[in-house]
């Protein structure tokens, strides 16, 4: 169980420079994106056949359906995640997508017949008024329009992608993990296609941190993410999962140098806490956690 933790924290933890790396690539966006999943999907399979797996996932057409789906709905979210990186910075940016769970928390009694109880409307309500808060300055015409609409994206494809893997019901952990990839790739890998062809000019600065984002922060973490959450409490999982936006806005002020105004800080704070109230609503969570 120890080890577990130690797997899990450390992938989660990684995750949050996902955005850090990225920016000391000159690639476009959408070319880091390919590049990373590319790499990404090599190692995690490699991983994968190493340690003893062997793909199940054809015996379940109804899952590979909805897997396939979750690929599609990460390679949306990586896209619109990248470019909001670019647009309205790092900290920004990872925060927005953790919308993501409050959406689905929305929409999970039409997808998964829950009941949307008062707590997980208070979840609702704190997230969005920390969305308002977060891109509120929109209004002066001083906000990066795009960059927010490519957060927001963001959240939404997330949310599409933890829906979809939901209603995969019998792939689950690392083989998930797989071949969710391999669809985002080529998902990803369509779309630069029709956009601009396969040729892609990399100067010779930019090898280290693409190499780095798709090995060890793609391929070596998702492999730490998902052979360790098989081991630990859901809760545990949902609750330390929110140390990845938190990490990246740490990290986005410490490297990047990136500053927040105070309103955008409260607004980061009301996105994650009620994404996280929203994962913990049931009171005997909440006592746990007390």
């Amino acid at each position: 169980m120890k080890k577990a933790y130690i797997k899990y924290l450390l992938g989660v933890f990684i995750f949050g420079s996902n955005g850090i790396v990225a920016s000391y690539i000159s690639l476009a966006s959408y070319e880091i994106v390919l590049l990373r999943s590319f790499l990404g999907i090599i190692l995690l399979f490699a991983l994968f056949l190493l340690t003893g797996n062997r793909p199940t996932v054809f015996k379940y057409k109804h899952d590979l359906l909805f897997i396939m789906l979750s690929g599609m709905a990460m390679a949306a979210d990586w896209l619109f995640l990248f470019e909001a990186f670019d647009q309205i910075g790092v900290g920004l940016a990872s925060v927005m997508n953790y919308f993501g769970p409050v959406i689905v928390v929305a929409l999970s009694p039409f997808f998964f017949k829950e009941k949307l109880t008062y707590v997980r409307l208070i979840s609702m309500f704190a997230a969005l008024i920390g969305v308002f808060l977060v891109s509120g300055d929109i209004i002066s015409g001083s906000a990066n329009f795009w960059g927010l609409l490519c957060g927001i994206l963001s959240a939404f494809s997330y949310a599409a992608l933890v829906i979809s893997d939901k209603k995969a019901e019998h792939i689950k952990g690392f083989e998930n993990s797989v071949f969710q990839l391999f669809f985002a790739f080529l998902t990803v890998a369509v779309f630069v296609g029709i956009k601009q062809g396969f040729v892609i000019h990399v100067a010779a600065g930019d090898w280290f941190p693409i190499l780095l984002l798709g090995f060890f922060n793609t391929g070596i973490c998702c492999f730490l993410y998902f052979s360790s959450i098989g081991s630990l409490p859901a809760q545990t999982v949902a609750v330390c999962g929110y140390i990845e936006p938190l990490s990246a806005v740490v990290l986005a002020v410490l490297i990047l140098h990136e500053t927040m105004l105070p309103l955008q800080i409260l607004g980061a704070f009301l996105i994650v806490a009620g994404a996280l109230f929203g994962e913990c609503y049931k009171p005997a969570n909440l006592k746990r956690l007390m």
